[in-house]
C-alpha cells in the first residue's frame, strides 16, 4: 500500500495505515489519513482526493485560518467538522536555542493537550465510529495539531511508541516544500528554526510529558478527555485488522 499520496498543491498527505499493533493486529489502510491544509485542493488534486472516498474531514485549524485559507471543497455524503484544539498562540520569540526545537514543540503540544480537551474528545469519538471512515485529519501543515491527534489515535490502537514517533517524523520529508511555500507567502518575515521541522524527539518528549503528568497517554484520554472504554474499543474494532492480519 502507498503511505504518501501525491498532490500538486498539498505537501503532507499520507495514510496512517500499516503500523503493527498489539495482539498481532495492525492499523488498516485507507481508514485514516493525515494531511496539511485541504483548503489548497484544486484542479486535478480534487479528483485525487475524491477517489479516496473520504467520508469525514476533521479540520483542527482556528476558524480564522479556515476563513483566510479556505476549507475542503464539499462533496456529496462528506461530513466536515471544524474542531480547533490550539488555545494559546505560539510565541516563537520565546524559542530558546539552547533547549532546541524539539523541546519547544513538545511544550506547545502539551499546551494543546490542556487547551483542546473538548474538541480532542469529539475528534476521537468521530474517528471511533466506523461509519465515519475514511477520515482525514488536517491542520495547516499537518505536523503539530495533526501530529498530536494522530499520536493519540495510534496510542489507543496499541501502536508502539517507536512507530508513533516515526510516523510523526515523516512530516520532515515535506519540510523543504513547507519552508518554500512560507517564503513565497511571507517574503519579509524571518523563518524561525522550527518551521516545517518534525524532529522525532519532539513527539518522544511529548509522550513522556503525558506519562509524567497523567501516568500514560491512555490515562490522559480516559481521565482528562473522558473518552469512554466503549469508544476506545469501537475505534480499535474498525481501525485494526483481526489477529490474522485480515481486514
Amino acid at each position: 500500500m502507498i503511505r504518501h499520496i501525491e498532490f500538486t498543491h498539498l505537501r503532507n498527505f499520507r495514510d496512517v495505515g500499516g503500523y503493527a499493533a498489539q495482539g498481532g493486529r495492525s492499523v488498516r489502510w485507507q481508514r485514516l489519513y493525515r494531511a496539511d491544509s485541504l483548503g489548497r485542493l484544486q484542479g486535478a488534486d480534487l479528483a485525487t482526493f475524491t477517489a479516496l472516498r473520504v467520508r469525514s474531514v476533521i479540520d483542527l485549524r482556528h476558524p480564522y485560518e479556515v476563513e483566510r485559507n479556505g476549507r475542503v471543497p464539499e462533496t456529496e455524503g462528506q461530513h466536515y467538522r471544524n474542531l480547533p484544539i490550539e488555545g494559546r498562540r505560539w510565541d516563537v520569540d520565546a524559542y530558546d536555542e539552547e533547549l532546541g526545537v524539539a523541546r519547544y514543540l513538545a511544550d506547545r503540544y502539551l499546551e494543546v493537550s490542556e487547551d483542546g480537551v473538548g474538541n480532542l474528545r469529539t475528534a476521537l469519538e468521530t474517528i471511533a465510529r466506523a461509519d465515519n471512515a475514511p477520515v482525514v485529519i488536517h491542520c495547516a501543515a499537518g505536523k503539530d495539531r495533526t501530529g498530536v491527534l494522530t499520536a493519540l489515535v495510534l496510542t489507543l490502537a496499541g501502536v508502539s511508541e517507536d512507530d508513533i514517533v516515526a510516523d510523526y517524523a515523516l512530516t520532515g520529508l515535506a519540510a523543504e516544500r513547507v519552508i518554500a511555500d512560507w517564503g513565497r507567502r511571507h517574503p519579509d518575515v524571518p523563518v524561525w528554526p522550527g518551521l516545517g521541522r518534525a524532529p522525532a524527539e519532539a513527539m518522544r518528549f511529548f509522550l513522556a510529558d503525558l506519562r509524567a503528568r497523567h501516568g500514560s497517554a491512555e490515562a490522559y484520554v480516559a481521565r482528562v478527555l473522558q473518552v469512554s472504554p466503549a469508544t476506545v474499543e469501537e475505534l480499535r474494532g474498525h481501525l485494526l485488522t483481526d489477529p490474522n492480519g485480515e481486514g
